[in-house]
């Protein structure tokens, strides 16, 4: 184990390349199975959750190469219809290689899958989706079967699931007949799986909306396929750069996923520049949040896209931390991701804790540096966010290994920006 020892204080400033998306890149080693070809994946980020995929599809049986960020994939045989226990608990999207190895070996069995402890995440929208494929599911021991191939059908999801979505999209393109998925997740990742499957020769319309019609076909083909920046990595620097009164350039995202992000940061009473590939914070903006008509508190709250990110709720209620006014946070996707807040009041933050899903903020108040532990990648990465912006004394956050299966060589980044941060190994 090993954790990080901040100094605080310092404006985060300077030009920050945006890693490969952490979302679109783990469902996408697992689509990787869906074919005997080759496939080779560009802009890769080195983390640990795609260590982690990469250990299941060797296990496998796939053949796994990586130079840089540049990662080869062909899983020309697969030998094995079992992920053990001790890989699927490493990461939530383990369970994604259900469907290639269905369509592979024609049976699966695997393991509750790890992943943050952020709340309830059910998976019984993936067993609905496979089910209604035609597939025989035993959910108590995690044992799969499609004794007869998939076929098509039409099937609606009860929640837009991300990880659902992917996962009877995957099964989908190579089942017979056409499906059709009614509430289906169209987050950015999703859209990015999508569209390399069809790069590969699925056949899928509908991308971007929230129905999908996919029509089976025999066989995918490899792909040459480059990951996309990841916007949460971006919005992540961008609110520290904002917090600590610096001015930050990301290079390498795609302005139409910052969307709603932006209309956020203006509530904040900040102003991003938009480019071709690449975002600009401006130095010398002072964080203030704009009330709502008749001067009502406003609210930041997630939801599916193209709704704010449950996966940036936890840097922007340390943002609002910094921020002069009053903002509630309404947290609706998982019920606890916002308990991450106490080490926050134990450092000064000014938080009124209403239930497991709203907190209020007022700042700006100041931040004084603390020992404190990462409970989940987000939450992680939102506790070096207020180490950054605390001063008097140094803070230390423990459990750094949560923060890589998400932040790609943080510590490094984050020197380079001008901040004053080291790993100790415990």
């Amino acid at each position: 184990m090993s954790k990080f020892v901040i100094n605080g204080g310092r404006p985060i400033r300077g030009h920050l390349q945006a890693s490969g998306n952490k979302n679109s890149v783990l469902p996408i080693i697992a689509a990787c199975l869906l074919t005997e070809d080759e496939i080779v994946l560009e802009n890769v980020p080195a983390i640990r959750d795609v260590a982690s995929m990469l250990d299941i599809a060797a296990h496998l049986g796939a053949e796994v190469k990586r130079e840089g960020s540049t990662l080869r994939i062909r899983a020309a045989e697969i030998r094995e219809h079992e992920v053990p226990r001790e890989l699927c608990e490493k990461t939530r999207t383990s369970f994604l290689f259900t469907a290639p190895l269905l369509h592979r070996m024609g049976r699966a069995t695997l393991f509750p899958p790890g992943g943050d402890l952020i709340g309830r995440r059910r998976l019984d929208a993936h067993f609905y989706g496979l089910e209604k494929l035609g597939c025989e599911v035993e959910p108590d021991d995690f044992q799969i079967s499609a004794p007869a191939g998939m076929q098509g059908s039409t099937l609606f999801f009860d929640e837009a699931s991300v990880t659902a979505t992917e996962h009877i999209l995957m099964a989908a393109v190579l089942a017979a007949g056409t499906t059709e998925i009614r509430n289906a997740a169209s987050e950015p990742h999703v859209q990015e799986l999508a569209e390399m499957l069809v790069d590969m020769g699925a056949r899928i319309e509908g991308i971007k909306t929230n129905t999908l019609v996919v029509t089976g076909v025999e066989r995918l083909s490899g792909v040459e396929h480059r990951i996309e920046g990841d916007h949460i990595e971006a919005g992540s620097y961008l609110a520290l750069a904002a917090a600590t009164g610096g001015d930050l350039t990301v290079e390498g995202v795609r302005g139409g996923h910052f969307w709603m992000i932006h209309r956020i940061f203006e509530r904040f009473g900040l102003e991003m520049e938009f480019e071709a590939n690449q975002i600009h914070l401006p130095g010398g903006q002072e964080p203030c949040i704009q009330p709502d008509v008749g001067g009502r508190v406003p609210r930041v709250d997630d939801g599916p896209w193209p709704q704010f990110p449950s996966d940036l709720m936890s840097a922007l209620l340390v943002l609002a931390t910094q921020t002069r006014g009053t903002v509630l946070f309404f947290e609706k996707l998982f019920e606890s991701r916002m308990y991450f807040v106490d080490p926050l009041i134990q450092m000064g933050a000014n938080i009124i804790v209403c239930d497991p899903h709203r907190v209020v903020v007022t700042g700006k108040t100041p931040l004084t540096g603390q020992t404190v532990r990462s409970p989940d990648i987000r939450a992680g990465m939102a506790l070096m966010m207020a180490a950054l912006c605390a001063r008097r004394r140094p803070s230390i956050v423990q459990n750094a290994e949560i923060v890589d299966r998400g932040y790609e060589n943080i510590e490094g980044k984050l020197r380079a920006l001008g901040a004053d941060i080291e790993r100790v190994d415990d």
